[in-house]
């Protein structure tokens, strides 16, 4: 099917598709935040994970041959991406649970760099100078949020454990480009959604409490919400390069501080203003460059990405010989 969308440059949708997996992502965090007081992030983790599973379930059943049967070969990409993943999401929670939404979206942001650097050195992506330069311009925004010079500033354990997870949650980004040359969005979902599950099992045991029925809704929400961001993220970097769609990402530091006031009432200072008008410009350069860049549309061929026709990408033309 012929859609508007269809009709763009490949990284010009990616964009598009990361521009609504980070609304997805905003929400989700501020539930998590929400919650933080009954709920320690690696339970909520579990929970978030559990809702993911439930969801993934229709996937499943819908055609589990073509869903579950994945080449051997890619068993131990999807578990280590799963095991990053589990452990950079319950830190990253953790960030979002002991600091502001801004500024723990603001350490997020360190990244993009990993991903630059990730994208180069495994899935061999020719990083230009534009890129490296939209790149480094927006963590000068991350920089002048976080005001390192500032009286009183100082680093704790939230910090660590954010640039941790930063390193961890791009080596998954870095494995999604990877695996979609072999599988589907939805095998990597569905595969993602069970081994997360076993492997943060051990972790909400450690601090186990049952939800109270009020906190059902919220914590399924979360799991939705999650799988949703999920397919959108994979879906952009399907069909489009890792290290260009980095930067788009940016877009969740605007929309955490929007939920950081709004539900919370954590006003920012002038330096988080600054600094996310310089994310942003960052973020609109590569995606304008790339929207009128023939060289994208070039690339996405010559690399064989998938069609971005088919509903949320669960299911390219040609997974049947892929995932076999």
């Amino acid at each position: 099917m012929n859609t508007p969308l269809s009709r763009l440059a490949p990284n010009a949708q990616g964009a598009i598709w990361l521009l609504l997996s980070a609304l997805t992502f905003v929400t989700m965090t501020t539930l998590v935040k929400h919650l933080s007081g009954d709920y320690p992030s690696h339970l909520q983790n579990f929970y978030r994970q559990t809702g993911s599973l439930i969801v993934a379930i229709p996937f499943m059943l819908r055609n589990p041959r073509q869903v579950l049967w994945v080449p051997r070969s890619t068993m131990p990409a999807l578990f280590l991406r799963s095991l990053l993943a589990t452990i950079g999401m319950i830190l990253l929670l953790y960030t979002y649970e002991a600091m502001p939404m801004a500024e723990a979206n603001a350490l997020s942001f360190t990244r993009p760099l990993w991903v630059v650097l990730l994208a180069a050195l495994f899935l061999r992506e020719t990083i230009g100078p534009s890129r490296i330069a939209a790149v480094v311009i927006g963590f000068v925004g991350v920089v002048i949020i976080m005001r390192p010079w500032g009286a009183g500033v100082t680093v704790g354990w939230p910090h660590l454990a954010a640039l941790i997870s930063a390193l961890f949650l791009a080596g998954t980004i870095t494995g999604v480009k990877s695996l979609t040359r072999d599988l589907s969005a939805s095998s990597i979902l569905v595969w993602s959604s069970i081994m997360g599950e076993l492997l943060s099992l051990p972790f909400a045991l450690a601090d186990w409490r049952w939800p109270n029925p009020g906190d059902l809704i919220p914590l399924f929400l979360i799991g939705l919400l999650s799988a949703a961001n999920q397919v959108l993220f994979i879906k952009g970097m399907a069909v489009g390069e890792a290290a260009v769609l980095a930067p788009i990402d940016y877009a969740r530091l605007v929309l955490s501080v929007i939920a950081g006031v709004v539900v919370f009432g954590e006003w920012p200072d002038v330096f988080t203003y600054i600094g996310a008008g310089v994310i942003v410009v960052s973020t609109l350069y590569i995606t304008i460059r790339e929207i009128h860049s023939k060289r994208a549309k070039s690339l996405a061929i010559d690399a064989g990405q998938p069609d971005a026709s088919t509903p949320l990408g669960l299911g390219v033309p040609g997974d049947a010989d892929r995932t076999g």
